[in-house]
């Protein structure tokens, strides 16, 4: 399965990563590259958890549009 993740860097430089579709499926590294890794395998637990207690294992995603 293929899964859009967002990395930022947070005020201490640790780098955070979150898959938007699972909701709680957050990680983080030293690097980019790290966080990335760990993003993978905290996403394979989390669907594990998910199939695991019947829930569905990902959530819709929608892009919206705000006038700004």
């Amino acid at each position: 399965m293929k899964f859009l993740i967002t990395i930022s860097q947070d005020e201490d430089g640790i780098f955070i990563a979150e898959c938007l579709s699972i909701p709680g499926c957050v990680s983080q590294g030293k690097t980019e590259q790290e966080a990335e890794q760990n993003i993978q395998e905290a996403i394979k637990e989390c669907l594990v958890v998910r199939a695991e207690k019947g829930m569905p294992l990902t959530v819709d995603i929608r892009e919206v549009e705000v006038s700004v």
